[in-house]
């Protein structure tokens, strides 16, 4: 889908490494890091990272990232908390187990 819109292939490979790749702007790195802090379990949305995160976007755009984020989390933590199995997704809504 990235490379779909745009997104060189070089620097879909480099995601993992947003941190230190060359690749990434400062302000992406800074909302790449503000969505692992959102989507990682055990991690936490800190005030600093907060106000990291407003240097280079407008509230208006912090609103979006997080809804993205969190919307995009939230299929994992449906399935993961309940420690269900990625093969009995949903299994309650269709009569399974």
């Amino acid at each position: 889908m990235g490379s779909e819109l745009g997104i060189a292939d070089e620097k879909l490979l480099a995601l993992n490494d947003y941190a230190t790749s060359p690749f990434f702007s400062a302000g992406e790195r800074t909302a790449l890091e503000y969505a692992d802090a959102i989507s990682t379990t055990g991690r936490d949305v800190t005030d600093a990272r907060i106000a990291r995160l407003q240097a280079p976007f407008a509230d208006g755009e912090i609103v979006q990232l997080t809804e993205i984020n969190a919307s995009g989390a939230a299929p994992t933590k449906l399935n993961s908390a309940p420690r269900n199995p990625s093969h009995t997704r949903w299994a309650g809504r269709s009569g399974g187990k």
